[in-house]
């Protein structure tokens, strides 16, 4: 027979499809070496027996105990790694105020690696903990510091996708915080790209380079063109901020007479492998070109409450074939954990259907169709966010990289209300994805390796 690296044995919640969730009760997980699910056994298959029987008194079988459940790995599309150091601050006002006030002196100060080794050490293993197996970091316009995030997410097993931000344009971006000039801009990337790469190489669970203009106002159009050229050469992933607030919309339209997604997309920005956070304001035009392109959608749910004047269309933009998953935008949004922001997505789309202004009639107060259930929001943190950096990750399938958590619903300190031996597991998944905190997470496990227990 067979023999494989790990084999788990328990119920599994995973994304089916976009609106329905998988329940895999008592299953067999049997994983390679490589740390990839190589194949999924149900207690109705003819090898269930032979496995357990095989297994079940080794070192490498994991049993989960009663009320202990596997979900995913979170996939968090957009994490400002520096701003976790003003987590939770200047939350009261407007994006460019709290920009140029708290955001750009604070990533300023990672010039200096050790304060910069610090705040990323945290930042990554508080993603951990928080159950996040595949973070797409904003770092800072700093080569060595960037390069530092890259190395730590290599060291401590997560699956980071690491950018070093490129901020050149003087007229929108302080003396003390930018890129010398355009060369220096582009050639720093290109150095960074390179060593990630090598980074890459002693990390199981892939560690990935990725082009990162900040956003349209903070650089020049002949490093934007750069930029897009690179993601070419070297086949990188590509982010940003695309039409987040009334602010940054605009300024480009004035710039370029055009909205930010055919802005971009002009500089080769817009790929398969390209995800661009808020995207607020996409016109029906925008989100056809992105449906036509591969880019994905980072939805930010917390972080737009506050910063981004307005509530995503989410559902009509998945209607048209974009691809969406989830961000926490540390620190626009105050909280590290995606099942916060998955509650949040939840909130916010039922606000958009209902409206909230109650002067208007009830008829007229909101957005038909928009809301999204709690099963659809839970696959833009796993499925949807690994569809949208193309990475096999995010679903409990074979093929797919062993990327999960462990949550335990039994924790004194947490523990969920399950009080009905036959409750049916689908409303079990649902409390764990309303209710579940940090204590809740027992093991995360990247690319079949164990990265955080409690």
């Amino acid at each position: 027979m067979k023999k494989y690296s790990q084999i788990f044995q328990g119920t599994a919640f995973s994304s089916k499809s976009p609106k329905e969730v998988q329940i895999q009760k008592d299953h067999l997980f049997c994983i390679n070496a490589a740390g990839v699910i190589e194949k999924v056994v149900s207690p109705d298959d003819t090898d269930y027996q032979s496995l357990l029987i095989e297994y079940q008194d080794e070192a490498n079988f994991h049993r989960l105990a009663e009320g202990q459940y596997i979900l995913p790995g979170f996939v968090d599309l957009h994490v400002h790694a520096p701003q976790w150091a003003q987590s939770g601050t200047a939350l009261d006002i407007p994006l460019y105020d709290w920009l140029n006030t708290y955001t750009f002196p604070i990533e300023a100060k990672f010039s200096d690696l050790d304060f910069a080794k610090k705040v990323y050490q945290d930042v990554v293993s508080t993603l951990l903990a928080n159950g996040t197996t595949t973070a797409l970091y904003f770092a800072t316009v700093h080569k060595e510091a960037s390069i530092l995030l890259a190395e730590i997410c290599a060291e401590k097993g997560q699956r980071g996708l690491v950018g070093k931000v490129v901020m050149d344009n003087p007229d929108q971006t302080p003396e003390y915080y930018r890129d010398s000039d355009t060369k220096t801009a582009l050639a720093d990337t290109e150095e960074f790209i390179q060593a990630v790469k090598e980074v890459a190489k002693r990390a199981k669970q892939g560690v990935y380079p990725v082009v990162t203009p900040r956003f349209i106002p903070s650089c020049t159009d002949e490093t934007l063109k750069g930029l897009g050229e690179l993601a070419a050469k070297y086949d990188a992933h590509v982010q940003s901020h695309c039409s987040e607030s009334d602010w940054a919309h605009g300024y480009v339209q004035e710039r370029f007479g055009k909205n930010d997604a055919f802005a971009l997309n002009d500089f080769g920005l817009l790929r398969e492998k390209s995800v661009m956070a808020h995207c607020n304001f996409l016109s029906d035009d925008d989100a056809g070109l992105f449906a036509e392109t591969g880019t994905a959608i980072a939805h930010c749910p917390i972080s737009n409450a506050y910063f981004a004047n307005s509530v995503i269309p989410i559902a009509s933009f998945q209607e048209k074939g974009v691809e969406i998953g989830l961000g926490s935008d540390i620190s626009g949004g105050f909280s590290p954990s995606l099942f916060d922001n998955v509650r949040q997505a939840v909130m916010s789309s039922r606000m958009l259907e209902d409206g909230v202004n109650p002067a208007l009639p009830a008829k007229e107060r909101g957005v038909p169709n928009s809301r999204i259930t709690i099963d659809e929001a839970f696959y833009l943190a796993t499925a949807g966010g690994g569809d949208s950096l193309s990475l096999p990750i995010g679903r409990i399938e074979e093929n797919f990289a062993w990327d999960v958590q462990i949550i335990d619903t039994t924790i004194e300190t947490a523990r969920l209300p399950v009080y009905d031996a036959e409750e049916k597991l689908h409303d079990i998944f649902q409390k764990i994805m309303y209710l579940a905190r940090p204590e809740n997470i027992r093991e995360v496990w990247i690319q079949g390796e164990k990265v955080h227990e409690r």
